[in-house]
């Protein structure tokens, strides 16, 4: 598969997931982390904020592999 078509499949990919996460990360802070301390609140936010890269990561490696007839 050229990398093009990686590109584009990831790209679909990630915007799904992130329509995916993007909710459910906002109902978990409005359900549980509005009632911590302000400290608290900014340690989590922060979290939830880069926790969707990390379940990407792999999508990302794979969508910026060299194609194969490059080497």
């Amino acid at each position: 598969m050229r990398r093009r078509t990686r590109s584009l499949i990831g790209t679909i990919v990630m915007i799904a997931f992130v329509m995916i996460y993007a909710p459910l990360a906002m109902a978990l802070a409005d359900s549980r982390i509005a009632q911590t301390p302000p400290i608290v609140q900014a340690i989590l936010y922060a979290l939830l904020g880069i926790a969707w890269i990390l379940p990407l990561m792999p999508l990302i490696r794979w969508m910026t592999r060299p194609d194969a007839d490059a080497a």
